[in-house]
């Protein structure tokens, strides 16, 4: 009778074990992403064609840049999908630490929108022009300004240029540096703004009002090739690698431009590239101090 009663509570608990395993393995296909545009149509067609491989996707938007990234290295997120590769390396050079790109998104332009100007010639001397004041969507934003020829800089303009740079005798305009997600609110309030893409979409920005940007086909934009990023640890993750791939499906890069614009240019760079590529932006950032 006792090994009868023996072997069922053994049954019990073996089954119990595996009942715990499995549910292990369900919750290894719930994947929380960190993005600054979850009300996106395209996020519900990434969605769905992770759903159909069995992928639960949960969205958590953020509407600070400064967020997602330390939300990512302490356990809260296990992706997100915001940010440029100098973006991140800048991140990780400031605060020590070592998140990765597994997978490339696109490129974005970099416009500057007016809502009172038709183009950059109207814009009055001593203009106020608002750029993001993260280091560097900052000087990526003055790039364009000086190719735009409203600023003059000091010395040759970098991805590491700063508004102490700006040679305010020689400049057209005065540069203000505001929350990359109040760039487009300030633009009532000033001549024109620089606005990143998903906060442009956001606001409802449109193509008529850009009166300049950089362009996302030449060389000097690779860092700025945005993608899925993941904590070191989790660089090869099988299911995240899939995530990437669903990324790339016709149907979502279709609902992408749909919901975006078809000014970005999408990129497949290799994780093991991209990686690469953030390691030696990193290693600039040390060299300049930012």
């Amino acid at each position: 009778m006792r090994s009868k009663v023996l072997a069922v509570l053994l049954l019990l608990v073996f089954g119990g074990a595996v009942l715990t395993a499995c549910g292990g393995d369900d919750d290894s296909s719930k994947v929380k992403i960190g993005v600054a545009d979850a009300s996106e149509e395209y996020w519900n067609v990434f969605k769905q064609k992770a759903s159909a491989q069995d992928i639960d996707v949960e969205l958590v938007n953020f509407t600070d840049y400064n967020q997602p990234n330390p939300a990512l290295a302490e356990g809260e997120l296990d992706l997100n999908e915001f940010q440029h590769l100098l973006y991140l390396a800048t991140y990780n050079a400031k605060n020590k630490q070592n998140l990765v790109p597994i997978g490339a998104t696109a490129v974005y332009p970099l416009p500057l929108y007016s809502t009172k100007h038709k183009s950059v010639s109207e814009i009055p001397q001593g203009g106020q022009v608002a750029i993001p004041n993260d280091p560097t969507n900052q000087a990526r934003g003055l790039l364009v300004l000086e190719q735009a020829g409203l600023i003059t800089l000091t010395k040759p303009g970098n991805a590491f240029s700063t508004l102490a740079d700006i040679d305010q005798g020689k400049s057209k305009v005065k540069v203000i540096a505001v929350d990359a997600g109040q760039t487009a609110a300030n633009l009532d309030s000033v001549d024109a703004a620089i606005v990143n893409n998903n906060y442009a979409t956001s606001a409802k920005l449109t193509k008529d009002q850009i009166i300049a940007s950089d362009d996302p086909n030449s060389p000097g934009a690779k860092p700025y090739i945005n993608a899925f990023v993941a904590r070191n640890d989790d660089k090869d993750n099988p299911t995240y690698a899939k995530l990437v791939k669903i990324y790339h499906d016709p149907e979502v890069i279709a609902a992408v431009k749909r919901s975006l614009g078809d000014s970005g240019v999408i990129k497949d760079n290799s994780a093991s590239e991209l990686q690469q590529t953030t390691k030696d932006l990193q290693a600039s950032v040390n060299t300049n101090g930012s």
